[in-house]
């Protein structure tokens, strides 16, 4: 792992450029990135933060989501219907990711003025490598970088079956849900899910430190870093089509300096949760709470 701290835009874009460049098996970068606004947020998934015995409440949460939201048909594997309460609030062992670095900055500098933030980036096709032998069979067979919820689903059918999988160790997979919308889309989605839902992000990282690299904002480089992302259109009106996504946007950008995080209104949000939802600890979705 490589923890570096930036002092400005200039060399953030160069350190990303740098560790960014393609491999020989693949023809573009295998790095997936994650915001945080602040330093102090932890990568824990929602389920988790549930607390108590979260583990055992997986399964009631995805059949009720699944019996109450039947109108919904997001595709036919339990990949897609956990994507789909990932994108709307549903607690999940998931977290959320993308290819882009300049999304990633985004959620990381759009509240907390105060407060340093940081970027995080994982080689996704490093962790591939170390897969059960049959889920690496899968993406190998398919010369694919990240799953689909069909390809998990061949293995996977279910999260039981994705938890026997597991050997001594827990392992992640990285997966891009399906297009459920613009936000998707527009934010090149990725999301992970570990095969033990009690490991957090961070034990996996210290297990493999050679997979991720981190850069640390500091606040006073966050209004340079936010000025740039604006010129290049990475705002909310972009990553959050529609009229909240509009109005947060139109809120921070005649707001001097970065956005207070009580004012924020959608612009820290990755999955579009809800109104009013603020950047929590440890996510990029932006679901309620603090």
């Amino acid at each position: 792992m490589s923890l570096s701290t930036v002092s400005s835009w200039r060399e953030l874009d160069d350190a990303i450029t740098q560790t960014s460049r393609p491999s020989a098996e693949h023809a573009h970068s295998t790095l997936v990135f994650r915001g945080l606004a602040r330093t102090d947020y932890s990568h824990v998934s929602s389920l988790a933060r549930l607390q108590g015995d979260y583990a055992t409440l997986e399964r009631h949460l995805i059949r009720n989501f699944r019996k109450y939201a039947h109108r919904e048909r997001p595709g036919h594997t339990i990949w897609d219907w956990l994507a789909l309460g990932q994108h709307h609030g549903l607690p999940t062992r998931l977290l959320d990711w993308t290819f882009s670095p300049l999304v990633a900055l985004h959620f990381a500098t759009a509240s907390w003025p105060g407060d340093d933030a940081l970027l995080v980036g994982v080689d996704c096709a490093g962790a591939h490598r170390m897969l059960p032998a049959s889920l690496r069979a899968v993406v190998e067979r398919e010369g694919a970088l990240l799953f689909t919820t069909e390809m998990l689903a061949e293995e996977a059918p279910d999260l039981e079956r994705f938890d026997r999988l597991q050997g001594d160790d827990p392992f992640i997979v990285f997966f891009e849900p399906p297009s459920l919308d613009e936000r998707i889309v527009n934010q090149s989605a990725v999301l992970s899910a570990i095969s033990d839902p009690t490991c957090h992000m961070e034990q996996w990282f210290e297990a493999h430190d050679d997979l991720w690299w981190a850069w640390r904002i500091p606040a006073r480089v966050k209004t340079e870093i936010r000025e740039r992302l604006d010129q290049a259109n990475v705002t909310e009106r972009v990553l959050l089509p529609g009229l909240d996504g509009l109005a947060a946007w139109l809120r921070r950008y005649y707001t001097p300096g970065v956005v207070d995080p009580g004012e924020v209104t959608g612009g820290a949000s990755m999955d579009g949760t809800g109104e009013g939802a603020r950047q929590q600890e440890g996510s990029m979705s932006g679901s309620r709470g603090d």
